[in-house]
């Protein structure tokens, strides 16, 4: 909690010492009502022609400082609010921009569920403890400790009285947190599951259907919610607890001090009887305060604890090391669209086995070069260390002669036009998906319709609004192909030196497929491809084929030294071709 303290700006700290002022005059205008209420006490017992108008001054006095109170209360209030504001914005902005930097390694650690609840339900409970906790937590000490010090030459009997009352009240009090503060954490990991679950049967619902599988899902969610219920249910109860705990010791205090008061009055001297009547009445007020004082920090250590435990769970995004480091190299290159691997090894964290082994090769500016191999062989993950999606664990990747590492983020993907294996839509237009991003140069009208020209995009045209058409979020609205075909235009757009297609042409039919592929080869003939394909057909004619098995570079070659020469890949192509 104490680190995410330090988002407050100076005027954060301006604002809650204000909050501190504030608080203080309020409860001083606040205890200043009792000593009215005893002076009038008082007047009422005497016969003094004046009283009536002594009672309406002191009445008027009272209503002043209540008013007082009211005022400073609800500025103090007001602002603890808009503090406590601005610090979530400040949080979930930190949050987002901290993912951002995620690489995928980063990205596994973290779910997506469990990224929600912590950029949404963690941070509220914060901001619900400044908002509240601002005012309660410096309301009560201040309350607490000035009423204390206006009653405790009252009598020895009352103080005696609400001590008993504050010791039994602060026993129950750590005995609930004791008891509910390891539920806290588990609760917020059952929020992450209910997430996960929820978002897997909304994004999964056709799978879901089509195998009559809404039964095992519905009893999948009732699951996580029961426990999640079952677990709010024990801590909810067990702070429900303190309510009827703050209302007996309230009463009974009360009783208590009436009884004390009682006695004391009956076995006094006649002259002492107004007085000690007059104090039994501030004595109640002042003790009422006191309580009052407990019950709100019995209030603030029940969001408390959880929102310590969702200051950690956001910490632990916030403080999560980026181990992919941008560089600082930002200037041209003497060499352009090429791409070099020297003895590249890779395997991923906390893995025993490699993934790639000793891999070198080179590409120069205009080749076509394609990957093939058969499932799980490395070839996605080889091409990913272009982009810097992965480092290598060893070895050098070099773009234009300079290892990726030494490229600024930005640098390097102006370099690069990655089409990934799932083509990825966000909500907009068409005409947003294509231009979506930064680029070198701004991509104009021109660019775009010869994007589309080139990726086989011609359903466009046939789309009422054409390029301003709606895409819904993830492209629902799109087939597999069309979404395809669109990533693959959004990176033409760019006009990228190095082009790198990850099984991009997987969802296309073999007409589009051989379409797209001779378009592309007219337009990109002074890029680089990389190519990553399944099928023989797609990379036949490649100046250059790697064929990779079990991470290692088995054969190089075109299509017909290939066959003669590498063992794997015959038996792919005969697998296909035959």
């Amino acid at each position: 909690m104490i680190k995410l303290l330090k988002n407050f700006k100076f005027k954060d700290w301006l604002i809650v010492l204000m909050c501190i002022l504030l608080t203080y005059i309020n409860v001083q205008l606040e205890l200043k009502i009792p000593d009215y209420m005893s002076e009038i006490t008082t007047l009422i017992q005497t016969n003094s022609s004046t009283m009536s108008h002594d009672i309406l001054v002191q009445g008027m006095w009272m209503t002043l400082f209540a008013f007082g109170s009211f005022i400073c209360a609800g500025i103090s209030i007001y602002f603890a609010s808009k503090l406590s504001s601005s610090f979530s914005l400040n949080v979930r902005s930190k949050i987002f921009n901290k993912v951002e930097s995620f690489g995928i390694e980063e990205m596994k650690k973290f779910s997506t569920p469990s990224l929600i609840t912590r950029t949404t339900n963690d941070i509220t409970q914060i901001e619900m403890l400044i908002a509240m906790g601002l005012h309660m937590m410096l309301r009560a000490p201040i309350m607490c400790a000035l009423a204390i010090t206006k009653i405790v030459n009252k009598s020895i009997e009352w103080s005696m009285l609400l001590a008993g009352c504050i010791v039994l009240l602060l026993s129950v009090i750590l005995t609930i947190l004791l008891i509910v503060l390891p539920k806290f954490k588990i609760i917020q990991k059952l929020i992450d599951r209910i997430n996960g679950v929820t978002r897997e049967n909304l994004t999964g619902i056709r799978v879901i259907r089509a195998f009559n599988a809404e039964k095992f899902q519905k009893e999948r969610f009732e699951k996580a919610n029961d426990d999640l219920t079952k677990n709010q249910l024990f801590t909810q109860r067990s702070l429900a607890f303190l309510s009827p705990l703050m209302n007996i010791v309230m009463h009974g205090l009360t009783f208590g001090i009436y009884i004390i008061g009682a006695y004391l009055i009956y076995n006094s001297m006649m002259s002492e009887k107004i007085e000690l009547f007059s104090n039994m009445v501030v004595f109640t007020s002042y003790g009422m305060q006191v309580i009052m004082s407990f019950l709100m920090l019995a209030f603030i250590f029940m969001i408390g604890p959880r929102a310590a435990i969702s200051a950690s769970r956001i910490n632990e995004v916030l403080d999560e090391d980026i181990k992919i480091k941008e560089g600082t190299y930002n200037k041209d290159t003497k060499e352009h669209g090429t791409v070099e691997f020297k003895n590249v090894s890779f395997k991923y964290p906390d893995a025993d086995e490699y993934i790639l082994e000793n891999n070198s090769f080179k590409v120069n500016k205009g080749e076509t070069v394609a990957f093939i191999g058969s499932t799980g062989s490395g070839k996605s993950t080889l091409i990913n260390l272009i982009p810097r999606l992965y480092d290598a664990t060893s070895g050098e990747v070099l773009v234009d002669g300079i290892n990726v590492k030494e490229y600024t983020f930005k640098n390097l993907n102006n370099k690069v036009g990655y089409i990934p294996q799932k083509a990825v839509m966000f909500t907009g237009t068409v005409k947003d998906n294509i231009t979506y991003g930064e680029t070198s140069k701004k991509v104009t009208e021109d660019d775009i319709n010869e994007a589309l020209k080139v990726s086989q995009a011609d359903f466009v045209k046939k789309l009422d609004k054409q390029l301003d058409s709606h895409v819904a979020r993830g492209g629902t609205n799109l087939s597999g192909g069309q979404k395809q075909r669109l990533s693959i235009a959004r990176t033409i757009a760019r006009h990228p030196e190095i082009f790198i297609f990850d099984d991009t042409f997987s969802a296309l039919d073999y007409k589009t497929d051989l379409n797209l592929r001779k378009e592309l080869k007219k337009y990109t003939k002074d890029s680089t491809n990389l190519i990553v394909a399944q099928r023989i057909g797609t990379i036949m004619n490649a100046d250059k084929i790697l064929v990779l098995d079990n991470g290692k570079c088995v054969g190089m070659g075109t299509h017909k030294e290939l066959l003669k020469s590498c063992d794997v890949y015959k038996e792919i192509a005969l697998s296909q071709l035959k």
